[in-house]
Formats: C-alpha cells, sequence, structure tokens
C-alpha cells in the first residue's frame, strides 16, 4: 500500500468513526428510556454488506455491542440484502440472536447511496418495561419475561407497520416510551445512512467493499501480533458468585494458539431455575471485550479483531443457556466475565490486569403505583443505574463509583426524582470498602431510596457480590460486600421482587472493588 492510500484509508476511518458516534447521538438524544438518554445504555454501528461490523460508537456497552456485532448477520440471513429496499427497517429483541434479554431492541437498517446499498447500520437500546413480570430475575421461562419479537420488518419503504407497533403499545406498562424508543432506533439509523452516503459523495466512493477489508484485515494482524507475542500454552482460573439459591462457578481455560485465544467454560456451573441463565452470544460479548481490553488496546472493535477470540461454554451451563430458560438478568453473571479473562491472564501479563471489581452494575429497578392524578393507572417503572467500585490496578487505585465493564454512567438523581415518584435521602461514597493494598480497590455507595407519597413500591432486585466480594490480586484484600436492606434493619434478598414497605427507605451499600498487592507497612491509609 502507498503512502498515499494508507493516509487516505486512516482518513476514511475517521470520517467513519465520526458518522457512527453522531448516529450513536442521535439515539442519546430521543431516546425515551431514562437508561438510554442519562446513562448511555446502547449501542450503534455501522456495517458491510456481509454483515461485518466496520465500527462502533464509543458509546455503548459492550453486551450490546459485541453481540450485535453478530445479530446483523442473523438478520441477512432472514432477509437478504438483494430484497432490501430504501427506508425498510428490521427489528428483533431475540435473545439468543441479539442481544442477550428482551428488554434489548435491535433495529438493522440497509444503507443506500445514489439508489445502490452499500452497507447497514444497527442500533440497540434498552427499554425499561417490555411487559411480562418486568425487569428482573424472577421468571421461570423467557415466555413470563415480556413480549417476545422474532424478526420481522418494521417499517416497509418508509411506511411503518402499524400491526406490530400496536402489538408493541399493548405489551408494555409504559407505552408512549417503548413506543418513543422504538422510533428514536429507527431515527439513530437513518441518520447513521444519510451521514454515510454524504462521505461516500465526498471522497467519490461507490462501494465500501474495499474500505471495508482493509479495515477488517488491518484490524485482524493487530490484534494477532497482540497475541503473538504471548507464550503459548493453556492457563485456567476460576471464580464463585453469589448465583440464585445456590453459588455459581465461573470456570475457564485460556488457551494461546497461532490463530489467536481459545476460551472454554467447562466446568462452570449448570442452567438456574431463575433469570440470571446468559445466552452464548452475550457470553461471548463480555468474554471478548476483558480480552479486548487486556490485550489490545489501541485497536479498533470490530469485525476483524473480534474474529481472533474463540469462545465456547458447553451445552446446558448457565453461560450457554438453552432457548426458552428465563435471561432477563443475564448481565449479573455476563459482566463477571472480564474479571474471569483477567485471571487466565494474569500468568501471562500481571503487569496489566486489575483486581476483580464489583463488576456487574447494581441496577435499582423500582415499581409501583402512582398517584391517579399524576402517572396514570399503570403506575410507574424506573430503573436507577448505579454501580460500585472497580478493582485496583497493578500501578493505581481503582474507581470509585464506576461500571466497568458495562460502561454505562450513573443515573443522575434529579432526573430520577422527576422520572418516578422516589426521594433519593442519600447517594455518597462508601468509604472505606475498597480493597486495602499496595493500591487500594475503588469505593462502592451508600444509597437510600424513598417513596415520595408514602406507598409501598417494589424492587426487583438483580445483585451480585453479597455473600462473595471482589477479590483482591497479589496480595491485595478484598473488597467490601454489598447489601441491600430496609431502613428499619430487616435485610432483603440480592435476587427477586420484595416490597419497600410504606414509609421505609431501600438502603443499599454497592461493593467496593478489590486491592492490588500487599499493603505498605506504614502507608497511610
Amino acid at each position: 500500500m502507498s503512502a498515499a492510500d494508507a493516509i487516505r484509508n486512516q482518513v476514511m476511518w475517521d470520517r467513519l468513526i465520526a458518522v457512527v458516534e453522531e448516529q450513536a447521538q442521535a439515539l442519546l438524544r430521543t431516546a425515551f428510556s431514562t437508561i438510554v438518554r442519562e446513562a448511555g445504555d446502547l449501542s450503534a454501528g455501522v456495517f458491510d454488506l456481509e454483515g461485518r461490523m466496520l465500527a462502533q460508537a464509543v458509546t455503548g456497552t459492550p453486551g450490546h455491542v459485541n453481540s450485535m456485532a453478530e445479530s446483523v448477520k442473523h438478520f441477512i440471513d432472514i432477509f437478504p440484502v438483494e430484497t432490501m429496499k430504501e427506508g425498510d427497517h428490521y427489528i428483533t429483541n431475540d435473545p439468543w440472536r441479539g442481544t442477550g434479554h428482551l428488554n434489548d431492541f435491535v433495529v438493522t437498517t440497509p444503507a443506500f447511496h445514489n439508489g445502490r446499498m452499500v452497507g447497514l447500520f444497527s442500533c440497540t437500546s434498552h427499554l425499561i418495561d417490555i411487559g411480562g413480570i418486568g425487569f428482573g430475575p424472577d421468571g421461570h421461562d423467557v415466555f413470563a419475561e415480556g413480549l417476545s419479537i422474532p424478526f420481522l420488518k418494521l417499517c416497509d419503504q418508509g411506511t411503518m407497520n402499524e400491526t406490530l407497533m400496536a402489538m408493541i403499545r399493548a405489551n408494555t406498562r409504559l407505552s408512549v416510551e417503548t413506543e418513543g424508543d422504538v422510533y428514536s432506533l429507527v431515527a439513530c439509523n437513518e441518520i447513521g445512512a444519510k451521514r454515510l452516503s454524504e462521505m461516500m459523495g465526498e471522497y467519490g466512493l461507490t462501494t465500501l467493499d474495499a474500505l471495508a477489508s482493509h479495515i477488517c484485515d488491518a484490524s485482524r494482524a493487530a490484534a494477532l501480533e497482540r497475541i503473538a507475542a504471548l507464550p503459548k500454552g493453556t492457563t485456567r482460573n476460576s471464580m464463585t458468585i453469589d448465583g440464585l439459591d445456590k453459588p455459581v462457578d465461573l470456570v475457564a481455560a485460556l488457551t494461546v494458539a497461532e490463530d489467536g485465544i481459545h476460551v472454554d467454560y467447562d466446568g462452570t456451573s449448570g442452567t438456574a431455575k431463575k433469570g440470571i441463565n446468559v445466552p452464548l452470544a452475550y457470553t461471548r460479548a463480555y468474554t471478548a471485550f476483558g480480552l479486548m481490553a487486556a490485550l489490545a488496546k489501541g485497536i479498533p472493535n470490530n469485525a476483524g479483531s473480534l474474529s481472533v477470540w474463540h469462545i465456547d461454554a458447553p451445552d446446558g451451563c448457565i453461560l450457554n443457556a438453552p432457548r426458552g430458560l428465563p435471561v432477563s438478568s443475564r448481565h449479573i453473571i455476563g459482566q463477571m466475565l472480564p474479571d474471569v479473562m483477567f485471571g487466565c491472564l494474569e500468568p501471562l501479563i500481571p503487569e496489566v490486569v486489575p483486581a476483580e471489581g464489583t463488576s456487574c452494575l447494581w441496577n435499582v429497578t423500582l415499581r409501583g403505583q402512582a398517584r391517579k392524578d399524576n402517572l396514570g393507572r399503570h403506575g410507574f417503572a424506573v430503573t436507577i443505574t448505579t454501580n460500585g467500585g472497580t478493582g485496583a490496578r497493578p500501578n493505581n487505585d481503582g474507581l470509585s463509583a464506576t461500571a466497568f465493564p458495562s460502561g454505562v454512567k450513573g443515573s443522575p438523581v434529579e432526573i430520577m426524582e422527576q422520572a418516578a415518584p422516589v426521594v433519593v435521602w442519600k447517594k455518597e461514597l462508601r468509604d472505606g470498602s475498597g480493597g486495602a493494598g499496595k493500591y487500594r480497590g475503588g469505593d462502592g455507595q451508600v444509597i437510600e431510596i424513598e417513596n415520595r407519597f408514602g406507598q409501598s413500591m417494589e424492587l426487583l432486585a438483580a445483585f451480585d457480590r453479597i455473600d462473595h466480594p471482589p477479590r483482591g490480586r497479589a496480595g491485595g484484600g478484598n473488597g467490601a460486600c454489598g447489601t441491600v436492606a430496609l431502613s428499619d434493619g430487616r435485610k432483603l434478598k440480592g435476587k427477586g421482587t420484595q416490597e419497600i414497605p410504606a414509609g421505609q427507605r431501600l438502603c443499599i451499600q454497592t461493593p467496593g472493588g478489590g486491592g492490588f498487592g500487599k499493603p505498605v507497612a506504614g502507608a497511610a491509609e
């Protein structure tokens, strides 16, 4: 490749990143769900005609991005690209071929330039309520967890599928918000497609084929180069977490090979009776992210770099849940997987991997009745995103109240108090909850919430690290366990729907991250 071609490809790559960033910003600015517009629980990306993800917006979560990277291939298997027309949009929330649970809607849209289809845009966002028993782990099967949308055409050459939209509205407690979120997904992709056409016109492109091949080939080669620097062989790691009615063991073997890294979760616990099971697509998404974070700094996350991670889990284990099982709270276990990968990588790159952190989000999902003159007969449902501390690093303390690996922001108190009839009486750092060490783990949070109208409400609890704390590394101490209780001192379960009685506050302490290295004698705490 000539120097001029290399410069041109870099310029076009930078422009493509700008396109998907604007795509994501359109979704952030038009979404109705507070978990999207305030916390950034979304993904957005551009794909070639083979369904290969070329670029993703940095806004969003790895669980969305990396599973969406595969879902587009399912869309074009069902709706071949030669049948797609300008103005078409397609939708699904299939947990096994989408992003892991029913609350995530994926919309995929063909992109055209001068009347010719040149690529696809896809985006995902989390909807607060899609019916069923609500966003929590209580379901005994996926059918109880809400409305299921197979791969369907949402919009036909600019005309919305009103039958489908009516079904969506009828199967949610938040019909206005849910309908609005669907339109925000459509608008997001339309912005991306428009900006891509402008880019192609500016650079005189008629197809993306050459640019797509360059992006994927260069990214794959860069990732393989990093892997080649590692010693060949197999390492292992295991982690025990709270689970549902009994602890869950996450067991992994990582093998460094010529064609990439192979991960096998053989030995991991079997499936659960309720909704903490994880579809394999989500398992692969967060496993790949953990590997990318440790080994591929600076390498774009796309089909090329993702192709070097070969990830599998035995049929019937909790990380490869068969279709039909409940999976609503799959993030609890899925977001632990980067920590499992870091444990596998510690013997290979001890100077890189951090201690364990809180890992899974401590989302506070509340539901109840609103005043009749206020929010309507269906009451309210809201998810407040919160998080704990991250693990300390080999050369620095962990981060306090920071979501890793999900990347979503904490929900602003002012917005949550407007979105639902709640008062957040306390939201502060949990001082000293990070594990001790040469470098301390990040601190968790102390949060107290009450119903503003003095009524009872429900907590759809989906928490972990209550019985099994984030572990320190290299002699560092464990982080503090999380707690869930009422203001009168009664403890609540970490998972499942429970009542917050009228006049009681929900009191939460999120976990701290593990420490790194033995504490230095005489050092100030």
